[in-house]
């Protein structure tokens, strides 16, 4: 969701935000195992931490445009990367932290994506997802009608590293053992893939895209040396006879259901006349 935010949405194309998910899962980690924080607060204050490095990092590099910044988010996340790689005294470098109490559980994380995904529809389709829309539609006209673009797009970004931070504190959670490779830059192109195979600009698409492939990874694992083979050949078939995504710009919404529905009867009933 807040890749689609970021990408689909303001039309900012990263390849970096696995980042993001590592500073979050590496600030909640420390924080429950050394400071002894109640894992909540620590999964908080990991999406905090992340957003405020975003928003540091979001204000110059944002002024960057097109494939520029794509090019430069894969620097910024590569370099999150390394510095926890090379913390040894904090991080344990390579070696990772483990023992992280595992606290996400399926309700846990049913509890976050329902509040997440609802906060994120609300957002969309308020004055800050016009705004947000109006940057990635033509930044220059929403310049001339008074939308602070720069301020928005850096704002989306900070929004976005705040729910990758969220993401990645809850996978520490679930896994109780991180390392910085878990969070390369394999990791955020799937991030990115994910969206693109969703639909841009369609956060219904994002969700169904992620289930999709989830259930694709997941199911073929017993033929492990087939899976990958299997997750690139289903992108590159919606790719070519969906390319536009699953979703295209719709959201997945019962009225869209309903004018199929009515679609498909008033063709049935012109096929009958005729």
């Amino acid at each position: 969701m807040g890749v689609s935010l970021l990408t689909g949405f303001t039309g900012i194309f990263t390849l970096g935000h696995a980042g993001y998910m590592a500073l979050g899962a590496y600030i909640s980690s420390l924080l429950i195992i050394k400071a002894g924080f109640h894992w909540l607060a620590a999964v908080l204050l990991g999406g905090a931490g992340a957003m405020l490095i975003a928003w540091l990092v979001g204000i110059p590099t944002l002024k960057l445009m097109g494939d520029y910044y794509a090019i430069a988010s894969i620097g910024l996340g590569e370099a999150i990367r390394l510095v926890l790689e090379n913390w040894q005294s904090l991080t344990r470098g390579s070696r990772g932290i483990p023992g992280i109490p595992i606290y996400t559980s399926l309700p846990v994380a049913l509890i976050f994506f329902v509040v997440m995904a609802t906060a994120m529809f609300f957002l969309l389709n308020g004055k800050y997802g016009r705004a947000f829309k109006a940057s990635r539609d033509d930044y220059i006209a929403a310049s001339l009608l008074g939308f602070n673009t720069a301020h928005y797009r850096v704002l989306s970004l900070a929004i976005s590293a705040f729910y990758c931070g969220i993401s990645g504190a809850l996978l520490a959670g679930f896994l109780s053992f991180i390392q910085p490779i878990m969070f390369d830059m394999l990791k955020s192109t799937e991030l990115t893939a994910v969206v693109v195979f969703g639909g841009l600009g369609s956060l219904s698409g994002t969700l169904i895209g992620t289930t999709i492939i989830t259930l694709v990874t997941e199911l073929f694992r017993p033929i492990s040396q087939y899976r990958m083979l299997i997750y690139g050949a289903v992108i590159v078939l919606i790719m070519i006879f969906r390319p536009e995504g699953i979703m295209g710009q719709h959201e997945l919404h019962p009225r869209l259901i309903l004018n199929l529905f009515r679609k498909e009867k008033s063709q049935s009933a012109e096929g009958g006349k005729m």
